[in-house]
């Protein structure tokens, strides 16, 4: 897997996140049972848990998108493609590994683990920002 590849798979998951929130609000819409702003920000959550979770990580997802986006790039751009190809694909598979242990739940060792495959995703990218410039 090359580094565009990467970050196509990073956009579709981003997506596949959102998906796994926005389609089970769907049909308590289309039946007239919830107005379509029920989910607006500010108001309690009436999701269930996995269901806020799966937002979470989406929202984490898009976090590091536009970064990891950015490296990528600006690698193509350059015609350095072939210095972060190698490194790439770990930055999806961490964030991968992020957001399933986000919908598991919140005890501390999903927290612990969420934020060890997030360092691992800002550590690759940093570093490919550091071989990209040098």
């Amino acid at each position: 897997m090359n580094a565009l590849t990467a970050v196509l798979l990073f956009a579709a998951w981003t997506l596949a996140l959102a998906m796994i929130y926005v389609v089970p609000r769907l049909p308590p819409v289309l039946l007239g049972k919830r107005p379509a702003n029920a989910w607006t920000r500010g108001n309690p959550s009436i999701d269930a848990p996995v269901i806020v979770r799966a937002q979470h990580a989406h929202l984490n997802a898009l976090e590091n998108l536009p970064i990891f986006l950015t490296v990528v790039a600006a690698a193509l751009l350059t015609d350095r493609g072939a210095v972060i190809d190698p490194l790439a694909p770990y930055v999806l598979y961490a964030r991968i590994g992020q957001s399933l242990i986000h919908l598991m739940g919140t005890a501390f060792l999903h927290v612990l683990l969420r934020a060890t495959f997030y360092f691992v995703q800002v550590a690759l990218m940093a570093y490919m920002i550091w071989a990209l410039l040098h």
